[in-house]
């Protein structure tokens, strides 16, 4: 029986699972016209990502920063099949990459966007109109690059499990992988200590997303009454 080694840590996993769930109801949401529902779904992708950026330097070895660059450069050897380390393939890592930054343009440009009537983001003040509109353009337009990209994902993920019999979802769950050798170590560091840094990090960048702090409008002058 082959040695299971750790691999991706718990908050590693708790990001990974509450970012799809963050990220369907925003999609869902979106589509519906819920405004409400999908900004508050946003809100959560901003501290989501907020979080993983300060695990890329305080979480344990796999999920750092070091590790994924690392892995770039042995792009030919995984094309060869020659590739048996643990965490992120070199492709694994571009994709990530990707989809991360994608998200992350979609949450920020959300905060500043409005539709011409009723909604706007919580930073809508801070830009002016004519900027929060073509943000707003964008922010719908590259939606659909968001879905395909999921889907890509997705699909790579099933066919990875199915034809190539190498299950990527299980690791994410138990936070464990074979150990094909004995080289490999298992994961260290990714602490409490680190934990709760991350999460004060994401807090906030919570705080500054969600614009409480941005000085409400001054309110219209009084229309004097005729005598």
């Amino acid at each position: 029986m082959s040695k299971q080694i750790r691999v991706w840590d718990l908050p590693l996993r708790l990001f990974h699972w509450l970012l799809v769930v963050a990220v369907a109801v925003a999609i869902f949401s979106g589509l519906k016209g819920r405004m409400g529902l999908h900004e508050q779904a946003g809100l959560a992708v901003v501290t989501l990502l907020a979080f993983r950026l300060a695990w890329l330097f305080l979480g344990s070895t796999y999920a750092r920063i070091g590790a994924l660059l690392c892995a770039l450069p042995k792009i030919p050897d995984y094309l060869r099949g020659h590739w048996r380390n643990p965490g992120h393939n070199p492709l694994g890592v571009l994709s990530m990459a990707a989809m991360l930054l994608l998200l992350g343009w979609q949450a920020v440009s959300g905060l500043f966007t409005n539709d011409d009537s009723i909604f706007t983001g919580p930073l809508y003040r801070l830009i002016s109109k004519a900027d929060s509109l073509w943000l707003t353009g964008l922010h719908r337009q590259t939606f659909w690059l968001l879905v395909g990209l999921i889907g890509l994902h997705v699909a790579t993920v099933l066919f990875y499990w199915l034809v190539k019999k190498n299950n990527l979802i299980k690791p994410m769950v138990t936070g464990k992988t074979e150990q094909l050798n004995e080289t490999y170590k298992p994961a260290t560091g990714g602490r409490w200590l680190a934990f709760v840094l991350s999460c004060l990090f994401a807090a906030g960048a919570f705080y500054v997303a969600q614009g409480s702090w941005v000085p409400k409008p001054p309110p219209p002058p009084a229309t004097a009454l005729p005598f």
